[in-house]
């Protein structure tokens, strides 16, 4: 009822405006009571209607930032994807550059896996027999000497790696000419055995497959001399060799199909 007596009042006062310009006695005591509720009325009105338009643009804001979330996700997805490309494409490059210094048939590689027994520094990729693998064939990359194949089957094949304890490949010193004995030394380094005192070992000096022992053909790089020491009681030299290979992000190798004498599939 108080509602319906305001409305009637102001319906009163908007049609007696037409009439004079000042409010009566009486009418000014009808808006004295009746302006507070239009005020707040009309608050009312537009507190509903503000929040109503801030409802739908909000649902449509929220929308929107969903939208351009997903499209920014796409993005990174694309240009991850757009880096991984240029970044195979480089490593494929060099290992074609590599590749066409070779003297022997080579074949590709993908490693698809570590030595799960975790006892061996050893990887294993996807060709084998049927691509013409043996055992005893060197493995490389664009770094240099990866490894050699000993376990060979008709689709996959074993690789031990150089930095092995295991491993051992016939080397010099490419200055000097100085020889010895690249042999694996953890974690993930070489050494260079049986080198006398009086050799010309210095560190920086590049170490290269040497081509004796018939597993790796001559000249290719092993790595570099990064310590030189003197031990009194030691007839060698004992001498640090850092691979020129990184065995933490093998991917792309090349086997070199050459055939050790005596090897055996």
């Amino acid at each position: 009822m108080y509602v319906v007596f305001v409305f009637l009042a102001i319906f009163f006062l908007s049609s007696s405006l037409g009439r004079r310009q000042s409010w009566s006695p009486v009418e000014q005591i009808i808006v004295e009571i009746t302006a507070p509720v239009q005020k707040v009325l009309v608050h009312s009105v537009r507190y509903v209607e503000g929040l109503w338009l801030n409802y739908f643009y909000l649902v449509d804001l929220r929308k929107e930032n969903l939208r351009l979330k997903q499209e920014i996700d796409a993005l990174r997805m694309e240009n991850s994807r757009y880096r991984e490309q240029a970044t195979t494409q480089q490593r494929l490059k060099d290992l074609l550059q590599f590749k066409n210094t070779l003297d022997w048939p080579v074949v590709a590689a993908q490693v698809i896996g570590r030595d799960p027994s975790g006892w061996f520094e050893s990887v294993i990729i996807d060709k084998g027999r049927n691509s013409g693998l043996k055992v005893n064939m060197p493995v490389v990359n664009a770094g240099g000497v990866v490894g050699q194949t000993v376990s060979v089957s008709p689709n996959y094949a074993k690789v031990l790696l150089i930095v092995d304890q295991n491993s051992a490949v016939d080397s010099l010193i490419q200055r000097s000419r100085e020889k010895g004995i690249v042999k694996g030394l953890p974690p993930r380094m070489c050494k260079l055995d049986y080198v006398l005192k009086t050799a010309d070992v210095v560190s920086g000096d590049v170490v290269v497959t040497s081509g004796v022992g018939g597993v790796y053909p001559k000249g290719l790089p092993v790595g570099e001399v990064q310590e030189v020491r003197d031990i009194p009681w030691e007839f060698f030299k004992d001498i640090k060799v850092g691979p020129r290979v990184d065995f933490s992000k093998l991917e792309e190798l090349l086997v070199i199909l050459k055939e050790a004498p005596l090897s055996k599939d």
